[in-house]
């Protein structure tokens, strides 16, 4: 087709009208019905329960009975003595979890990539890959039971050398560096799947003539492997700092303990504390809303300016 009879005929899709679009493809539309059914149901029926954080609420009122309070539920937790440890606490496991977990996986997938040994490499794959299927609940048993004073793995090892053992769990300055790095062992392999599914479709013939040209394998990875995975390594820079703010709760939960409480307390834990335990659903609600709202505003930024450096971005 021509240069010409294509844009007449963009044109011509563009002038159609919504209604003639929907009546000529309605078949296709019907397909979207559930999906589109679903959507609304489960992400923005829900989205009713938000006004709770503008409410005192009374769960004898209901939602619509209790008392509109405004904003302040929200003065009152920016002026709560948790706040700026919370938000501390929260952003700084987010920050370490986001600067060391989001290399290594590429790291991973680029090493895994230059493995001549198939044998070596799928069970390098299986051996990382595996640990994500690992529930929250027996990972923290295991981390438990590995720098237990009594008899622990680690502990075992600080005694061979001469030395006391060590209470790993009830000290602060331990608890963010064992909260990253077992999310990092036990994620790393999942999130490798991805770069290693998109370096497959890197083609050979780059590779065979890079070597022929003299290329090294670090050259071969700098100039062909990197720029060919970079979209995929924004786009997941960008989810990842989407969600800055909302770090599981569950992990920090059952890490939880008073001895590290002051470092180990972060907005989901205190969310969970307060709307659950105390029933304070308005301020939770608040907490919560106040936390999805930075994730928000923090994924708009990142994406644009990725737009700008790199030209990609979600939309």
């Amino acid at each position: 087709m021509k240069k010409g009879q294509k844009k007449q005929t963009k044109e011509n899709r563009h002038s159609m009208s919504m209604g003639k679009r929907l009546k000529k493809n309605w078949q296709l539309y019907i397909f979207l019905l559930p999906a589109l059914a679903g959507l609304i149901l489960f992400s923005y029926v829900p989205m009713y329960g938000i006004q709770l954080a503008f409410r005192d609420y009374n769960p004898l009122r209901g939602i619509m009975g209790s008392p509109w309070v405004g904003f302040e539920n929200f003065t009152r937790f920016f002026h709560s003595p948790q706040f700026q440890n919370l938000l501390i606490n929260t952003l700084a496991i987010s920050f370490y979890s986001l600067i060391v977990g989001f290399p290594i996986p590429i790291i991973l997938a680029l090493g895994l990539n230059y493995v001549a040994n198939l044998r070596f490499k799928k069970a390098v794959q299986s051996i990382t890959y595996a640990p994500y299927f690992i529930s929250t609940v027996v990972l923290v048993g295991i981390l438990n039971i590995f720098l237990s004073t009594d008899g622990g793995l680690i502990n075992q090892l600080v005694k061979f050398f001469g030395r006391d053992p060590i209470l790993f769990m009830g000290q602060s300055r331990f608890w963010r560096h064992i909260y990253v790095w077992s999310g990092v062992w036990q994620s790393m392999g999942w999130n490798a799947v991805i770069y290693i599914a998109t370096l497959a479709g890197v083609s050979a013939e780059m590779h065979e003539a890079a070597t022929i040209d003299g290329a090294t394998k670090f050259q071969r990875v700098f100039w062909i492997d990197l720029p060919m995975i970079l979209p995929t390594i924004v786009i997941t820079l960008i989810l990842s700092c989407g969600s800055i703010m909302g770090i599981g709760f569950e992990k920090a939960y059952l890490m939880q303990n008073p001895l590290n409480l002051g470092v180990s307390e972060i907005i989901s834990t205190y969310i969970y504390k307060i709307g659950l335990v105390n029933s304070e659903y308005g301020f939770s609600t608040a907490v919560g809303l106040f936390n999805s709202v930075v994730n928000c505003i923090v994924l708009l930024t990142v994406n644009q300016a990725a737009k700008r450096i790199s030209k990609t971005s979600l939309w």
